[in-house]
């Protein structure tokens, strides 16, 4: 089968009898060109099949029009819902996405960064793995001028930008509540303390504690991951200590659900042994049960601040100031963190 052959400027332009520099800054909508001569470029276009040359483009104008991404997960509520409002806010700005997933694997994220910037991308969105702690590829970007924001997952290095939620502000809020349903042997299943969300969350708990005069036992304090596994691994690790706390603050969702898992497994019941809350949610809460009490973190939020800021360097780069963005979060009440009085009933019966 023969293979069509791609169209080029210069076949759009020998139809129309115009010149290659006219049919380009029609296509792009240069105000060069009147309304006529670009509907009637953009319409052969169409009919012959054109499709543009981004890499051309890319050299001749400097500019790609695209926006790096790098991710830890995909396979995420959090980040799926991320990555859904980066896509809509760039689409809104003409701006197309360069999408990475780095697996939680800081050499895979370097390496992402490293192609991104080979892509010759005008500006890199990063959410950091659990594993990063180098900031040299970020000071990298940096140096050749493409501005860098932080979401989420962040890495304090001069002259970026950064959008978070208030971690240690919602870990506070998940507390009180707890704390409000008579709750007082708390444990805190955390993420990495190097990393801010695993670092303020855990120090929203502890400041929540210490205001209420409850203390915090170091048995009921784990640190680990951010994933399944960790809420699964740390519930067991709690559980054949042989003390068991009446309550659990799970760092992530994904945590929650590991420590749902785990305590079937044995026996336990949510909420009327254990109740819980956790750090954000995901569209299968609602089939969960019972369903989690949870702080809402508002991902449509985040990845429109994100691209947003990142535009805004962009168009920017000489005087640009970069900011901190810090999203409040939200209680979202299900069926756990429910009074303690009705667990002891339900236990009862």
């Amino acid at each position: 089968m023969n293979r069509k052959p791609h169209v080029t400027l210069s076949d759009i332009a020998k139809q129309l009898n115009v010149s290659k520099v006219t049919v380009s800054k029609a296509l792009r909508g240069h105000p060069d060109i009147s309304r006529e001569t670009t509907r009637l470029v953009k319409k052969v276009a169409e009919e012959l099949g054109y499709t543009p040359n981004f890499a051309a483009r890319n050299l001749s104008s400097r500019k790609s029009n695209t926006i790096g991404v790098v991710v830890p997960k995909i396979a995420h509520f959090f980040f799926s819902s991320i990555i859904e409002s980066i896509y809509d806010e760039a689409f809104y700005n003409n701006y197309d996405i360069a999408l990475t997933v780095s697996q939680e694997n800081a050499e895979r994220e370097k390496k992402h960064i490293e192609t991104l910037m080979a892509m010759r991308v005008d500006g890199v969105i990063v959410s950091i793995t659990q594993e990063t702690k180098d900031s040299t590829i970020f000071e990298k970007v940096l140096s050749r001028n493409v501005p860098l924001v932080f979401m989420d997952r962040v890495l304090q290095v001069g002259g970026t930008s950064q959008v978070t939620v208030d971690d240690r502000g919602g870990a506070v809020k998940a507390i009180e509540l707890a704390i409000s349903n008579g709750y007082t042997k708390i444990a805190h299943i955390g993420g990495y303390k190097e990393i801010n969300i695993g670092k303020n969350r855990y120090e929203g708990f502890a400041e929540a504690m210490k205001k209420h005069g409850l203390p915090v036992d170091p048995d009921w304090v784990i640190h680990g991951g951010f994933g399944e596994d960790d809420g699964y691994q740390g519930f067991m690790k709690i559980y054949k200590s042989g003390k068991m706390p009446e309550f659990i603050f799970a760092v992530t969702y994904p945590v929650a659900l590991g420590v749902y898992a785990a305590a079937a497994e044995v026996g336990v019941r949510i909420p009327e042994d254990l109740d819980i809350i956790c750090f954000g949610s995901a569209s299968i809460n609602k089939f969960l049960k019972p369903a989690l009490t949870y702080v809402d973190q508002p991902t449509r939020t985040l990845g429109k601040a994100a691209v947003d800021l990142v535009i805004e360097h962009i168009g920017e780069t000489e005087n640009y100031q970069p900011k901190l963005i810090e999203v409040p979060t939200e209680l979202v009440i299900r069926d756990t963190c429910i009074k303690k009085k009705s667990a002891v009933n339900a236990a009862a019966k």
